[in-house]
């Protein structure tokens, strides 16, 4: 299973991860010019992150994350995660035009959640996600 996920992320990073991470960066980077939008900085370099690498991690909602975050996702949706969503639905579908680009395409049609409300989720290895689990290799 660690193989695939290799391949697969190599693959990712080469047709889609690297420009997409670079859209979270550059929005990462005006929210940090406009100082009172860091934490949506700190989010978008965060999720520019798990963009360049998605597989083999996973996103959680945090059920602890207030009314701050509710607030500050509509901002981010109106301002700058709009765009990264139709980002990531215009990748999404010219890789599915390929029949090796349909895993990558469905993955990036997973990422549109994230882009638009990046405030009050985790991203954390998949095996913690779900304990004990090692892959259809193990058994």
């Amino acid at each position: 299973m660690g193989v695939m996920r290799l391949i697969l992320n190599i693959i990712w990073l080469i047709l889609c991860g690297w420009w997409m991470a670079i859209l979270y960066f550059l929005a990462g980077i005006i929210c940090f010019v406009l100082i009172i939008t860091i934490p949506f900085g700190i989010a978008a370099w965060r999720i520019a992150a798990y963009v360049l690498w998605p597989f083999g991690r996973s996103i959680v909602w945090r059920r602890d994350a207030g009314i701050a975050s509710v607030i500050g996702n509509v901002i981010w949706i109106i301002l700058i995660g709009w765009w990264l969503a139709i980002g990531h639905l215009t990748s999404g579908i010219a890789l599915c035009l390929t029949i090796i680009g349909i895993p990558l395409g469905l993955a990036d049609f997973k990422m549109i959640p994230i882009s638009l409300v990046p405030l009050g989720v985790r991203i954390v290895p998949s095996g913690e996600l779900y304990p004990g689990y090692h892959g259809a290799a193990a058994y």
